[in-house]
């Protein structure tokens, strides 16, 4: 049972973190996910379409709420996103930014990331829809499940460092583990990836055509037996023929971005010199050079974990400190409230970034408020 993973059971983690989630009735009733039971299985949708399903607190509560009652339920979990556009395009950082505190942060990161430690725990075949947009918080919906299927309308993005944030939801855990430096690099640079390249990368666990994606929901949900879901997938979803689009950069990415620092990584692009090592110096000057480095620094030691679990409560602390001091409120109103696309990074240069400055960010919190997840980081940062 996932209750003896998590080293107490989830509704218990759910009541621990009560500063960081409100109870059930200061929550409206609302259909921003919608939990379909269908026998012994269930259908979790991501019904905020006009906003492409990015998730606001009520979203991630609830969502986390189901998960609690379906863990021991239910033999099967599929997610998928309403609307036909998207997935799930990320959290509502807008409502974070626009609050007048900062306890608005807290809970909503707290409760997110419980839930991508519910997802990925699950002891029951977890499938994740993700035909459509599928970045940041969408990916901590989907990547922690056991089958991540994506479909040529996929498009998958960290970009949290354009905002002035860091690759959270457990990206600490998961970028580190993709082959050789693709996940340093797709998280420094929020690089985008589409259809099968979602797959080559190790994103998805499977593709097949967005109009294959009703008939296989119906064939799992029709399953006598869930031991039969991994070759009803795989009888969907052949291996794609195509090449990854970063296959001619592997390579470069491999030799760039093993480096100590991100002035490091620029100097093995300034040496590489190609049009693509251009590019990318030009992608990592724009971005906010403090998420950079706490960025290197967070995908470092996430590298050297053991379980999500403590990526994700070295990400609270860092969720926390960055709203309450850092490029997230700028990065946020430059590129998606006022929309100037101009942000005023403090600093401005990756080199005036100190060290002291990147190490501040993942202190304890004080007051005992690390996420409850009874995992203990104090010893390994």
């Amino acid at each position: 049972m996932i209750s003896k993973l998590l080293s107490r059971p989830i509704c218990s983690l759910l009541r621990s973190n009560t500063r960081l989630m409100a109870t059930a009735k200061e929550i409206p009733t609302t259909d921003l996910v919608l939990a379909e039971d269908v026998g012994d299985k269930g259908v979790l949708i991501l019904n905020r379409p006009k906003a492409l399903n990015s998730a606001n607190f009520e979203m991630v509560d609830k969502f986390a709420r189901v998960l609690d009652k379906w863990h021991n339920t239910k033999s099967l979990i599929i997610v998928k996103g309403a609307g036909g556009k998207a997935f799930c395009a990320g959290g509502d950082v807008k409502t974070i930014v626009e609050a007048d505190t900062a306890d608005v942060g807290k809970k909503f990161f707290g409760t997110e990331y419980v839930m991508n430690h519910m997802i990925g725990n699950l002891q029951i075949p977890y499938v994740a829809l993700i035909d459509g947009i599928t970045m940041g918080g969408g990916v901590g919906i989907s990547v922690h499940g056991r089958y991540r299927i994506a479909t040529e309308k996929t498009l998958f993005a960290m970009p949290e460092t354009a905002i002035g944030l860091f690759p959270d939801v457990g990206g600490s855990y998961f970028l580190p583990r993709l082959q050789g430096k693709l996940g340093y690099y797709l998280g420094l640079t929020g690089f985008r990836l589409r259809g099968q390249d979602v797959l080559h990368a190790g994103v998805a666990t499977h593709y097949c055509e967005s109009a294959k994606i009703p008939e296989i929901e119906k064939v799992l949900l029709d399953l006598k037996d869930t031991k039969d879901v991994d070759s009803v997938i795989n009888d969907f979803c052949p291996k794609p023929k195509s090449k990854f689009i970063l296959a001619k950069h592997l390579d470069q990415i491999n030799k760039s971005f093993n480096a100590s620092s991100i002035e490091e990584i620029l100097s093995n692009l300034e040496k590489d010199n190609s049009e693509w090592a251009q590019q990318t110096i030009k992608t990592l000057r724009s971005v906010s050079p403090l998420s950079l480095k706490v960025t290197l620094r967070l995908l470092n030691i996430g590298s050297n974990f053991q379980s999500l679990g403590e990526c994700l409560q070295m990400e609270y602390r860092l969720a926390v400190h960055f709203v309450e001091d850092s490029d997230f409120h700028e990065g946020v109103r430059a590129l998606l409230v006022r929309k100037d696309n101009n942000p005023k990074w403090n600093p401005a240069r990756i080199e005036d970034v100190t060290d002291e400055r990147v190490e501040s960010f993942f202190r304890p919190l004080p007051n005992n408020e690390d996420l409850q997840i009874n995992i203990k980081l104090n010893s390994k940062l």
